[in-house]
């Protein structure tokens, strides 16, 4: 199971983005405070509508729940996609640490 946490600190929100791969999905479950994120709290994700941003299964849901188009969630879904995909080493992403967006 691949676990983050989301820190969205322009709009206040922590989420905790939980994955598991289940057969040929991939099983998130997100814990926040956020109405809009709660509408994507619990997917079933086709692993083969992750790979391109187009026509992409997460980027599609976070449409539906008219989440804002600067909202780091959706990213932070892919990234545990990817991990339960074996596609980033889990080691790696904790190894790396955070990723972070720095306003000058």
């Amino acid at each position: 199971m691949a676990n983050v946490t989301v820190n969205s600190n322009i709009c206040g929100f922590v989420h905790k983005i939980h994955g598991e791969k289940a057969g040929k999905n991939i099983v998130i479950d997100i814990e926040t405070d956020c109405g809009k994120i709660k509408k994507m709290s619990h997917m079933e994700i086709p692993m083969d509508q992750t790979l391109d941003i187009r026509d992409n299964y997460v980027m599609i849901k976070a449409q539906e729940a008219q989440c804002s188009s600067n909202c780091l969630v959706p990213c932070g879904i892919l990234h545990v996609c990817r991990i339960e995909m074996g596609l980033l080493s889990s080691s790696l992403a904790k190894k790396s640490g955070d990723i972070n967006i720095s306003f000058e």
